[in-house]
């Protein structure tokens, strides 16, 4: 059994979903599409970075999507620290999908809407990319940020599935051999937190 070392640094991760997007407003898959933040987003943006500006961050990150930056810029512009932007915190792109309301999905794409929604670990969707492929390009990047950034605060602006790709990661929810379709949920600019200790343990 692992003891917990009174001595140990630990590196914060803060992963924060994007503001309300045009499409979310809209209840539209947005996938990959460079839908921008709504007028409520815009709010929400301003307002996380005045809940985030008493951090002590090292580092901002973000998706290069329109709604993630948009997001994450009054943060950067209080603090007065610059963007890093990576495709690898991108959404999942839900290919085929991607610009429909969730009803159009279903109707004109009912295998690809059911095997979203059977959170079909493996399933590849027409154009689209699978969950595994989302776990293996958002997990190799944060792994990457966390080391670069040891003992520091990083923020990563995000979407829904990536962050709880993300999270279930950060907590070792994905390390049993076979994946079960589990799912976290995000509100629009909800913060999750996790204080990642040297010594293994986590605290969220």
């Amino acid at each position: 059994m692992k003891t917990k070392d009174p001595n140990s640094k630990s590196t914060q991760v803060l992963l924060v979903r994007h503001g309300q997007s045009q499409g979310n407003a809209e209840g539209r898959f947005g996938g990959h599409t460079a839908t921008p933040l709504s007028q409520r987003g815009v709010i929400q943006a301003h307002a996380t970075a005045t809940v985030l500006a008493t951090e002590s961050i090292t580092a901002i990150y973000s998706s290069d999507l329109a709604r993630a930056m948009q997001t994450a810029t009054p943060l950067s512009k209080l603090r007065n620290l610059k963007i890093n932007s990576c495709d690898a915190f991108r959404e999942r792109s839900v290919g085929v999908m991607e610009g429909l309301t969730f009803e159009e999905a279903a109707e004109q794409h009912p295998d690809q809407y059911a095997a979203l929604l059977r959170r079909d670990f493996e399933h590849v969707l027409t154009g689209g990319e699978s969950y595994r492929q989302l776990l293996d390009r958002a997990r190799q990047k944060l792994d990457e940020i966390v080391s670069e950034h040891k003992g520091g605060s990083i923020v990563v602006f995000s979407h829904t599935g990536t962050i709880c790709i993300m999270a279930l990661h950060l907590m070792g929810a994905l390390d049993a051999p076979e994946l079960k379709p589990v799912w976290l949920s995000s509100s629009n600019c909800g913060i999750s937190r996790f204080d990642l200790r040297e010594d293994g343990f986590i605290r969220v």
